[in-house]
């Protein structure tokens, strides 16, 4: 499961484990988790059997495999009774940004888990404190093991709301390929009215003391969901100051912090617990202590209309990459890699024109009615309104440095006449 904006990203990132062929669920936008196992639910089945499914999310680690795959094992078990099996985190602090789970043992039968008595909200410190002494509270990772049936039945009984409409949605699916993958996206106006609820929030609260039994498994594995940056600070390798770094930085008198660079170099002197993340679209410090409220200025960005949102100025597209190094008035400039053996659409610009320069590699350009081949220092310009498409016959990636200027140079002024990744 992904959002149709990030499916050629997340493509690439399963290519790179090798023979995988993949059938990615393309959400037109966020709801939450439970229309997502939804949409999951309802593909399995559609295979002709009854799966047992595994849900994870995908911003976490695991440093010990071998620990997690007997866990997982253990949740399969269960699963595989009808019962749903929910795997709980063994806390190793008193942690506020996480919810909990409180289970008790009920046997040493092998195969058979913990019984789930309750889910309780992310704790205050004194809370989180006491549940670490009773040590019957678990962390709540968002890993659940169960049938899609199971799943299906449970929603129906604690949320038909959400059932019906996703189950709507994906009877008007459509379906296309690229490559080896198969993309597949549910009704989109339909899906958009699906009410946004989690997985937790819509059906795993209301099991303890319902029909549907829940188990869990408890899984102590150095596990690390990253969905802070005080997470990311822990689960990385710390020098002697306990500072973790990545990119071009200079440290002096500093500790305990993550100091992240991307395009340049990040310095920072008699400071301790930072986090210092530098990026090409904005600069963000923050107290290490309070990282998890990074999420409040997301929301001033959203209430405020701003584009550092949703707008970056490194754009992954499923042929390579862009990277906009410089704009202004009636003009833009960009840096353009594309992958060996891809290509960009066959296109044409309304309002701009644009001026190509090969700066590494081997271009095949097509301009109007003429095919070039172009190698290093060599360039060639795109008149406005010319249908044209670059590609990358060689064995490296092209990269171009693209001049546009025009009235309006907005990413919406294409016209698609052909694409390999079936864009329009």
């Amino acid at each position: 499961m992904t959002n149709e904006e990030y499916r050629f990203l997340a493509l690439d990132q399963l290519r790179e484990l090798k023979d995988i062929q993949a059938t990615l669920l393309l959400e037109p936008s966020g709801r939450n988790t439970a229309p997502a196992l939804t949409l999951a639910a309802l593909c399995a089945l559609e295979q002709g059997d009854d799966p047992i499914l595994l849900i994870t999310p995908a911003d976490q680690t695991i440093q010990n495999q071998l620990a997690f795959g007997k866990a997982m094992q253990a949740a399969l078990q269960i699963a595989q009774t009808g019962a749903i099996a929910i795997l709980g985190i063994t806390p190793s602090s008193p942690e506020t940004g996480y919810g909990y789970i409180k289970a008790q043992a009920q046997g040493t039968q092998s195969g058979s888990g913990m019984v789930v008595e309750r889910f309780v909200e992310k704790p205050d410190l004194a809370t989180a404190t006491q549940y670490l002494k009773e040590g019957s509270y678990y962390w709540n990772g968002g890993m659940f093991v169960l049938k899609a049936s199971v799943w299906l039945a449970a929603l129906k009984e604690f949320r038909p709301d959400i059932l019906e409409v996703t189950t709507q949605a994906w009877q008007g699916k459509t379906s296309d390929a690229s490559g080896d993958a198969v993309f597949i996206r549910p009704e989109k106006t339909l899906f958009n009215t699906i009410p946004s609820e989690s997985i937790d929030y819509a059906v795993m609260e209301h099991c303890p003391g319902s029909r549907f039994a829940i188990q869990m498994v408890a899984l102590d594995a150095g596990w690390n969901d990253l969905g802070a940056w005080d997470a990311v600070w822990q689960a990385g390798s710390p020098d002697a100051q306990g500072n973790v770094t990545r990119g071009d930085t200079l440290l002096n008198k500093t500790t305990n912090s993550l100091v992240y660079s991307s395009t340049r170099l990040v310095s920072a002197v008699g400071v301790d617990s930072l986090v210092i993340v530098e990026t090409a679209d904005a600069v963000l410090v923050v107290d290490r202590n309070n990282s998890q409220e990074v999420k409040a200025i997301v929301s001033r960005l959203e209430e405020e209309g701003r584009e550092e949102k949703n707008l970056h100025r490194k754009v992954k597209r499923p042929w390579g990459w862009y990277d906009n190094l410089d704009e202004g008035e009636r003009f833009k400039v960009k840096r353009i890699q594309v992958k060996p053996g891809a290509s960009l659409s066959l296109q044409m610009h309304h309002h701009r024109a644009e001026h190509w320069i090969v700066v590494k590699g081997i271009a095949e350009i097509t301009n109007g009615d003429q095919v070039i081949t172009l190698s290093e220092n060599q360039s060639t310009y795109i008149p406005q309104g010319q249908t044209h498409r670059l590609a990358n016959p060689g064995k490296v990636p092209l990269e171009i440095i693209e001049v546009q200027s025009g009235s309006y140079l907005g990413e919406d002024d294409i016209v698609r006449f052909e694409d390999t990744y079936g864009r329009k």
